[in-house]
């Protein structure tokens, strides 16, 4: 075993250095975190040692290490695909929203205040975190290799871009070999491609090496022509197209998704009902339902659906106060105490 271990770590040391790569996108819930997850896998698998990396994530959805700090989700599930613990240099900020206008920061694991949108945005605080940001892939780029970047939401937020420390900043930083990733199921793939190209500077456009087309239904050779309108609108190679997977099941990284998620009780199954909260916290808890069989997992405050159940969950929440007055405002919680009563007859 010992001689094994030394011809591993043997192999490892000669293994090239790759440059980071770095997954960005036209906009939020594009499928980067899948992509960047898939990478990781693949990276491991020809034989190199890569890690995740997110300067900054928000997420309501955290994760614990190791040590029992926080990172966002989506990091820990892309450490595990690289094989290796998921450590908090992989998502040294994590903002976990409060109500539409504030966030707990959480910078290297650890909870270090609550901030307005406002004063996070527009404080002076942006050039320490960027600098945290930066000593933290540094760390993780002296361990491993390569380095596998995730942006966040679009790169082309004109009014946050000069203080944003997670996309293009970053990329180029790093000099990460960066493609840009996009959803055709939304509709709209032609402009938010083109558009999010065009609105970036000269260098950052540069960076920018290819761009993958993410949930393509259909007859792929019907996008032929699709392809090339975008590589010759923008200069840059759509160096593949991802199929429209129904079979991944990973936990989300946030509530956007829930949008898509069930929202009406079945017949023949049993109907569990997740109470659909504002600030719900790590509604991830349940997927597991949702794998089997005999359960129909759906997410509501609608009182019908809520009296159709069989099984009703009030999750946790990230702001108690304003979510409780929610269930107030729109009946579940009048409703819920209905319930109670009624299960203790």
């Amino acid at each position: 075993m010992p001689k094994l271990r030394e011809k591993i770590e043997l192999k490892i040391l000669n293994m090239k250095k790759l440059k980071p790569v770095m997954f960005v996108g036209t906009g939020s819930d594009v499928g980067k975190s899948i992509v960047n997850t898939g990478f990781c896998r693949i990276l491991k698998q020809d034989g190199y040692n890569p890690a995740p990396y997110k300067a900054q994530n928000m997420s309501l959805n955290s994760y614990a290490t190791p040590e029992g700090f926080e990172i966002g989700r989506a990091q820990a599930v892309q450490a595990e695909a690289c094989g290796i613990d998921c450590h908090t240099d992989m998502n040294p900020i994590l903002l976990k929203p409060t109500n539409d206008k504030s966030s707990q920061v959480v910078l290297n694991g650890k909870p270090v205040g609550t901030q307005s949108a406002y004063d996070y945005f527009m404080g002076n605080n942006k050039s320490a975190l960027f600098e945290e940001a930066k000593s933290a892939f540094y760390r993780l780029e002296k361990r491993f290799n390569p380095i596998v970047l995730e942006g966040a939401g679009s790169i082309s937020e004109l009014n946050l871009k000069s203080r944003d420390i997670t996309n293009m900043k970053m990329a180029m930083e790093t000099d990460a070999v960066t493609y840009l990733v996009a959803d055709i199921d939304k509709g709209g793939v032609f402009a938010s491609v083109y558009g999010s190209i065009a609105l970036l500077d000269e260098n950052e456009r540069n960076q920018i090496k290819g761009i993958l087309i993410n949930k393509f239904r259909g007859d792929i050779n019907l996008f032929e022509e699709g392809k090339k309108i975008i590589e010759d609108l923008t200069g840059k190679p759509v160096i593949g197209v991802l199929p429209y997977f129904r079979d991944i099941h990973i936990e989300e990284e946030d509530s956007v998704s829930l949008e898509k998620k069930f929202s009406n009780a079945q017949e023949g199954k049993i109907n569990c009902a997740v109470i659909l909260l504002p600030r719900m916290a790590n509604f991830t808890d349940f997927s597991v339902l949702e794998h089997d069989p005999r359960v129909h997992l759906y997410y509501t405050n609608n009182i019908q659906e809520i009296e159709n159940a069989d099984i009703v969950i009030v999750p946790g929440s990230k702001n108690t106060i304003s979510d409780l007055q929610e269930l107030k405002n729109n009946g579940v919680a009048m409703l819920s105490l209905k319930l109670v009563k009624m299960v203790r007859k």
